[in-house]
């Protein structure tokens, strides 16, 4: 995978956008980027289950959660799908679970926090739309770049 750096690619593309959110890096790949896919759900994982089932493509989800950290939005399950499946990473506005075998998993994962409550499972959300993060527009096939300096999102290629 190509070696990014989010401060060297912010300086020489001053058009790309800096989330203002202060995530940590969960997963075992520590700096992943590729074309965004956006789901907008509350304390509900249904559709980010449905979706890290796809082929990836090497895409990043984009989750906005709202910045709830009263249920984990993603665990161990859905990061090795997630995985196996060919996603380069998410950017979740919430927490995730399962955070020492999350960590063992060769993904990119963003996250504000973490909490051992799961999800319901109610089928409720939104997916393929806008979602705004932390001051910053995200739709998808934007381009997202994650490091452990934080996240930039274009809405072209960076390199």
């Amino acid at each position: 995978m190509t070696k990014i750096s989010t401060p060297d690619l912010i300086d020489a593309h001053t058009e790309a956008r800096a989330i203002e959110l202060q995530f940590s890096n969960f997963g075992a790949r520590k700096q992943f980027f590729g074309a965004a896919v956006t789901i907008k759900c509350h304390e509900d994982n249904s559709l980010l289950k449905a979706c890290v089932a796809e082929e990836g493509l090497g895409r990043v989800i984009v989750v906005d959660g709202g910045g709830s950290l009263r249920r984990a939005l993603f665990g161990d399950m859905l990061a090795e799908t997630a995985a196996e499946n060919g996603w380069a990473g998410l950017v979740i506005n919430g927490a995730i679970r399962d955070v020492d075998e999350v960590g063992g998993i060769e993904l990119g994962v963003q996250a504000l926090g973490c909490c051992p409550i799961k999800t319901e499972k109610l089928g409720v959300g939104q997916r393929d739309i806008t979602v705004n993060i932390g001051g910053v527009t995200i739709s998808p096939g934007d381009y997202v770049y994650a490091d452990n300096n934080g996240v930039i999102v274009s809405s072209h290629p960076l390199f």
